[in-house]
């Protein structure tokens, strides 16, 4: 053993022993920290954070220690200081770009973790919910490509090819962003409604005459699950541009409608009980709004109008299914004569038909 490093200055071991022991022991301190705070329901860390953020950190302690005359004395190549440097800086950059994503992802889980988008009263929620997954990709894009300019800067032929380029080239500058006017409009759209959020996840939105949820929202699209599973992609610009329906903006109840034609002999009254006894033995109904008008009347029938509310959009459909089959049925049991038909008076004929009998 003494063989072995006895053509290594003494002074390359003890750097590389301390640097060792010193990420040792931040390693464990941020191990106790985790630990401590994830017994803390105030502090609660979600599991697996260490495996996010460990090989990051070991890749950074690599990076630096590459970068040390020590280790390369250690190995005997202390004239390949360039290239060691040059790894070092890579591997550097590398490490602290998958380290800001993986707590960024740390951070999110651990926000999200306190809302619950499957309760009913889920309204704030989703405005988490939103803001983060659209933020996440605006921050991953940035760490990204900035990490992508630092790989490439750090060589010196392409920083020099690279300035050179955006010394020279401010008219096809200008034609692109000229031809990019269009993406680059779609990814601001794309962060306007991640601050002013007029979507959220889940929301309950007609688009292009098509009801749907909000499934997913990225920079440059949304995909709305239409009712009978069908998905219908938009770009972003289409919710800040063109007016929309969203029916669960700032809270999820909504009024439900049933219209009925029926004759004029329809009793009225006897209709306001039945939808009252109907909407107080069903589930569906959330107990707040009750309500049967005569909305209009024209020469063959009357139009009456059932108003009830429910708790969303899904259930208010179900309501309005059941009452309009419940009353039909009650008008066809206890009514028959207040179903729309059509009259047709016979009294000239019949005066006809007597005055004949007479005459013989």
């Amino acid at each position: 053993m003494d063989t072995v490093f006895e053509d290594i200055p003494r002074e390359s071991l003890i750097y590389l022993g301390i640097s060792f022991a010193v990420f040792l022991v931040i390693y464990w301190v941020t191990l106790f920290v985790l630990r401590k705070f994830g017994k803390d329901p105030r502090y609660l860390v979600p599991e697996g954070v260490m495996k996010r953020v460990a090989f990051p950190i070991f890749l950074l302690f690599v990076s630096i220690v590459v970068r040390m005359t020590s280790f390369r004395q250690l190995l005997g190549m202390e004239n390949e200081e360039y290239w060691f440097k040059k790894a070092s800086a890579l591997l550097f950059i590398f490490a602290m770009t998958w380290l800001i994503i993986g707590i960024l992802k740390v951070v999110k889980q651990l926000i999200i973790h306190n809302y619950d988008v499957n309760t009913e009263d889920n309204l704030k929620a989703r405005k988490i919910y939103t803001q983060f997954n659209i933020l996440e990709r605006i921050i991953i894009f940035i760490v990204v490509i900035l990490a992508i300019g630092a790989v490439l800067m750090s060589f010196q032929e392409i920083r020099e090819v690279g300035v050179s380029i955006f010394a020279s080239a401010g008219v096809a500058g200008i034609i692109i962003g000229f031809s990019a006017q269009k993406l680059i409009g779609t990814v601001l759209a794309g962060i306007q409604i991640a601050i002013a959020q007029p979507i959220k996840l889940d929301d309950v939105v007609i688009v292009e005459g098509e009801w749907g949820r909000i499934e997913e929202i990225t920079l440059t699209y949304v995909v709305v699950k239409i009712w009978d599973k069908r998905r219908l992609i938009v770009p972003t610009p289409y919710f800040i541009e063109k007016p929309f329906q969203n029916w669960t903006k700032t809270s999820s109840d909504i009024l439900g409608t049933v219209f009925l034609y029926t004759d004029y002999k329809v009793p009225f009254d006897a209709l306001r009980e039945e939808l009252t006894r109907i909407l107080e033995n069903t589930d569906l109904w959330d107990k707040e709004v009750n309500v049967l008008q005569v909305t209009d009347s024209k020469a063959n029938y009357v139009e009456i109008r059932a108003l009830m509310s429910a708790k969303d959009s899904p259930t208010a459909w179900d309501l309005r299914v059941h009452i309009r089959e419940k009353l039909i049925s009650f008008l066809q049991e206890n009514y028959p004569e207040s179903i729309v038909h059509n009259r047709i008076l016979m009294d000239k004929l019949n005066e006809d038909n007597s005055n004949e009998k007479n005459q013989q």
